[in-house]
């Protein structure tokens, strides 16, 4: 009995196996500051604006669980800490610290030294095309900013 013949390539294999290759190296070179790629996501949208810790949940893609440690981490550093919102009372919001701040900017640093590397592997006139095919395929039409790394279920 054969198999099916495969009529297109396979580029969710293909998307796959480069997304693991670039979330490998970015975690990589953030650990090197000390950052991991959750914790680079949270600081800078923390930065954007006040923003409580279920509102950063949401723009990271993060659950509450998740969230709840990375915010704990994030505090045991010293790069941001929870406060009581400046509108609302009942709401804690997550502010980033001077540290986290410089933290923030050199991790941003890294994340696009990653990001123009792995770019840089294309030719020069088909970068730009290359992304905005890929945001087509994520049904995106502008930058989301960072988002962390999905890990599998299970793993």
């Amino acid at each position: 009995m054969a198999a099916p013949e495969r009529t297109e390539r396979d580029i969710t294999g293909l998307l796959n196996m480069a997304g693991h290759v670039l979330s490998n190296r970015l975690s990589a070179a953030l650990a090197d500051v000390g950052l991991t790629p959750r914790m680079q996501c949270v600081l800078v949208h923390a930065l954007e604006e006040e923003r409580t810790q279920i509102q950063l949940a949401a723009l990271a893609d993060l659950d509450k669980t998740t969230m709840v440690s990375t915010v704990d981490e994030l505090e045991r550093r010293g790069l941001a800490e929870r406060r009581p919102s400046a509108t609302d009372r009942r709401a804690r919001i997550i502010a980033v610290t001077e540290k986290g701040r410089l933290a923030a900017e050199e991790g941003q640093r890294i994340v696009d030294r990653v990001h123009a590397s792995a770019l840089g592997g294309l030719p020069g006139e088909s970068r730009a095309a290359f992304v905005e095919a890929l945001g087509a395929l994520a049904g995106v039409t502008r930058d989301p900013g960072p988002q962390p790394i999905r890990r599998a279920r299970g793993r």
